[in-house]
């Protein structure tokens, strides 16, 4: 079509009771705009909404359901209602967007590689990951600099009634996963030595703990060493300062820079994390991680059962699928390769 895509807003909250956080942040907020456009150049473009010189004479095109949405027919309906004489298309309706299956892993991957986060929110990570990384200050930790493993756990209230309803309706039971089987799969993954930092991306304040007992932070096997944000000292010091989308954001460029990563794969924040180190492994001339050894960039999901018990599975993106509705809806397809 040759039009300029306007700078999305993204919701500052997932939780609608937040109503005092419930603005729209601009795109810009987050990501970097220049570099967007720089790294994307051919590809897609952004413009900002003072860039438009007509505001009020736009063209709504509706989009809804009852009707297949290929490729094709978005293409043919967009040319076909969207004339030069509107500066501005805007796409409405009850699901105005390109269906996952219009997008091919490798065109989505190309997108994401031009979403940079701006410079506070990657100083916010480094701060995080530094402070990981020198092992929270704990003695069993060597001084220097340490590997870690970020363990994106996703045992809140508001997942585990998600993923049972998703189990049921989906007749599968690899989708769930309490605290026990993730600490005995991410103790069994091989290759780690000890000890081992762990840095456990949860929502705190979501968890369901009656008593002491249930921290997250117990119950891990010897030579593991876990850290969430309250024991990192982190929460108010960085996170605290942010709203949820924030927040959600440095962590994940926390898990993004982990030598391990180990999350769910009916996580859409853990695909879209394991899609980006997959294409990290691959720019290193990896294309699998299916051999024993500590691969850089390794990554697994810990709700799939590995090739031995007790281990998660390997878990690296397909780049090869013509859709996303892996990475979006999440799957129990999972391998250790990329084509």
């Amino acid at each position: 079509m040759n039009r300029t895509l306007l700078m999305p807003s993204l919701s500052a909250s997932l939780f609608y009771k937040e109503v005092d956080k419930l603005r729209p942040i601009p795109f810009d907020k987050v990501f970097q705009f220049q570099r967007f456009n720089s790294l994307c150049k051919g590809f897609v473009r952004l413009a900002r909404f003072s860039d438009v010189r007509n505001r009020t004479h736009s063209f709504d095109l509706e989009k809804g359901s009852g009707r297949r949405w290929t490729v094709e027919r978005d293409l043919q309906q967009l040319k076909q209602s969207a004339t030069n004489e509107f500066e501005v298309v805007r796409v409405v309706g009850k699901n105005p967007f390109l269906w996952h299956d219009h997008w091919p892993v490798k065109d989505y991957a190309k997108v994401f590689e031009c979403m940079v986060v701006v410079d506070e929110i990657s100083r916010e990570a480094d701060k995080v990951v530094t402070r990981i990384r020198q092992g929270g200050g704990d003695n069993r930790i060597r001084t220097g600099l340490v590997p870690f493993v970020a363990v994106h756990m996703r045992i809140e209230i508001d997942w585990m009634i998600h993923c049972k309803k998703l189990e049921q309706r989906l007749k599968v039971s690899e989708i769930c996963s309490s605290k026990r089987e993730i600490m005995e799969r991410v103790g069994n993954i091989s290759g780690l030595k000890t000890p081992t930092v762990l840095y456990l991306a949860v929502a705190d304040s979501l968890l369901d703990e009656k008593d002491e007992e249930s921290s997250v932070l117990n119950g891990w096997r010897d030579g593991l060493v876990p850290y969430e944000k309250k024991k990192l000292g982190v929460k108010e010091e960085v996170y605290g300062k942010y709203s949820y989308l924030i927040q959600s954001a440095i962590d994940y460029e926390v898990c993004l820079r982990a030598d391990v990563f180990v999350g769910n794969s009916f996580s859409t924040f853990s695909s879209l994390i394991v899609l980006e180190r997959t294409q990290k492994m691959r720019r290193l001339g990896f294309v699998s991680s299916c051999e024993d050894g500590e691969n850089e960039w390794r990554s697994y999901a810990y709700n799939l059962a590995g090739e031995s018990k007790g281990v998660p599975r390997r878990w690296m993106t397909n780049m090869t699928h013509s859709s996303l509705e892996a990475i979006s809806y999440g799957s129990s397809s999972v391998s250790c390769s990329s084509e």
